[in-house]
């Protein structure tokens, strides 16, 4: 994950936190506001983790919002482990990085927001399209939710039975005697 900043048409700035799975490509959220300390960034995270799971590592830089002590208890309280790049390396979070500047150049870049409420629709919007309609190369020419469609069916169906060769043993009671 990682931030990016914008300006409204007033002048006043935003930031957008942007949670991308670096497995499926898939854009998880982009929040919008004014401010996004890490008690958000937590408050975010636990909702994605509550409508999809937990992850396992989550790559960011050494911002204030990422080594905060909310962010850091939340990772700790679910096992989850805060993977920092070395300082001035973006190239080490290589995906949200890419993502970043796609968002830039496709969303941030072509609208001029009047408020936060448009920019918040502008940029949904943007993201669902970048997630349901925008195949990507890396995952077979589909869309990062049809690629994540087809991770969850795998993982949800049961595994297929193998065929032993007679005389191995199938179960513990065998195996024993």
């Amino acid at each position: 994950m990682d931030f990016v900043m914008d300006s409204l048409a007033s002048g006043r700035r935003f930031r957008t936190l942007n949670v991308v799975d670096d497995y499926t490509r898939e854009c998880l959220r982009i929040e919008a506001d004014t401010s996004l300390g890490g008690q958000r960034v937590a408050r975010v995270l636990e909702e994605l983790r509550q409508q999809r799971g937990g992850p396992q590592v989550i790559v960011v830089d050494h911002g204030p919002e990422f080594t905060s002590q909310a962010l850091d208890r939340w990772a700790y309280q679910r096992g989850v482990k805060l993977h920092f790049i070395a300082p001035g390396k973006p190239e080490q979070n290589a995906y949200v990085e890419s993502f970043n500047g796609k968002f830039r150049d496709e969303c941030l870049n072509e609208h001029w927001f009047g408020d936060l409420e448009e920019a918040r629709e502008e940029i949904e919007a943007w993201r669902q399209d970048y997630n349901q309609r925008r195949p990507h190369s890396a995952l077979g020419y589909r869309t990062p939710e049809e690629f994540t469609a087809q991770v969850v069916a795998r993982r949800a169906s049961p595994p297929t039975p193998v065929a032993l060769p007679p005389g191995i043993p199938t179960n513990s009671t065998e195996l024993a005697l």
